[in-house]
């Protein structure tokens, strides 16, 4: 592993050359290695966050991190501008970039497409949670959500489980769903698979089919009805980080086995918080975090029929090591030994 600085000086990482360096086949095993060993290391302060325009809600986000192990031996800073009024203009609401320092010299060594390593590092955390967590023989993925998000976390889930034979994409807009369908259909043609990917109209009626359902929405109320779960279904939440969001209802949480990626998910989402407020599940329900996963400290899916559930929320520690692999990977290519 390259842990050192690019001869050539500071370089920038696109959107583009992120995919080819962070495909999900190397950016899972990257984080089952490194996360047990190097997430206790990672020092990751409070997210700050600014009003740019309070009369248009628009804000200035920074969440540091930094490790001076010889092994991670880096700074990182993600850098993060969120415009809700930017709908109108038909522009992103959010922009993201990440910036890459040496914590031997302090140099810097890269700027990052943020907006995509995020989603690539987000949909690589579900994946190695599903890993320990969904069915060996999972065959059909529920997409619950069609937007950014969406196509990372159907390529992730099916590297860890390549049995998936059929997608089913849902979206409140059911064009969204109808036109990820197509692209991710016509995306396995060029590739030579034979994934059936298709939409569904109402979601209850594809819920209880799902082998694996993974959610990213911005969902303020519960979509995914617990009752709906089939038995030995894995349910993947992804999109609330904040008290006020909720993708599930607390039947979901009640039947299955409730792991996080990291301990702030439990005060952090909407769905984890409601329930322990409501008394339906306490925080000692939580059965562990993806670091006991990937660790070997707690044992993920136990029976064929058990229902799981994983919650991610994100932490500054996976940007780190994401921008890690993806800049010595870089290096290693551009400068090989």
């Amino acid at each position: 592993m390259i842990t050192g600085e690019s001869p050539g000086g500071s370089v920038f990482l696109d959107a583009s050359t992120l995919r080819t360096l962070l495909p999900p086949s190397s950016l899972v095993p990257h984080f089952l290695s490194l996360l047990p060993s190097h997430s206790p290391a990672v020092r990751c302060p409070a997210r700050q966050s600014f009003p740019v325009d309070p009369a248009s809600s628009s804000s200035l986000l920074l969440m540091p991190s930094w490790s001076c192990l010889p092994s991670l031996p880096y700074i990182g800073v993600k850098i993060v501008t969120s415009f809700p009024h930017n709908s109108v203009l038909g522009l992103p609401g959010i922009s993201a970039s990440y910036v890459l320092f040496s914590s031997s010299t302090g140099a810097a060594l890269a700027a990052i497409d943020g907006t995509e390593l995020t989603l690539l590092r987000t949909s690589a955390v579900s994946a190695l949670a599903a890993r320990f967590l969904a069915r060996e023989d999972a065959r059909v993925l529920v997409m619950v959500g069609a937007g950014a998000l969406a196509p990372y976390l159907i390529r992730a889930h099916r590297s860890v489980r390549p049995s998936i034979e059929r997608v089913i994409i849902w979206n409140r807009t059911s064009s969204k769903s109808r036109d990820l369908a197509r692209r991710m259909r016509e995306e396995e043609e060029k590739e030579g698979g034979n994934v059936i990917f298709d939409y569904a109209e109402e979601l209850e009626d594809v819920l209880g089919i799902g082998d694996l359902v993974s959610c990213a929405t911005s969902s303020e109320v519960p979509i995914v009805k617990g009752v709906r779960l089939k038995p030995g279904a894995h349910l993947d939440l992804v999109g609330s980080f904040s008290p006020a969001m909720r993708e599930c209802d607390d039947e979901a949480l009640v039947r299955g086995t409730v792991f996080v990626d990291f301990e702030a998910a439990v005060v952090e989402a909407g769905e984890l918080v409601g329930a322990v407020d409501r008394g339906a599940i306490s925080r000692q329900d939580v059965a562990g975090t993806l670091v006991d996963l990937a660790g070997g400290v707690k044992v993920g899916r136990r029976t064929p029929e058990e229902i799981t559930v994983f919650k991610s929320v994100g932490t500054a520690v996976v940007d780190l090591l994401a921008a890690q692999l993806a800049y010595d990977s870089y290096v290693r290519g551009k400068h090989p030994s």
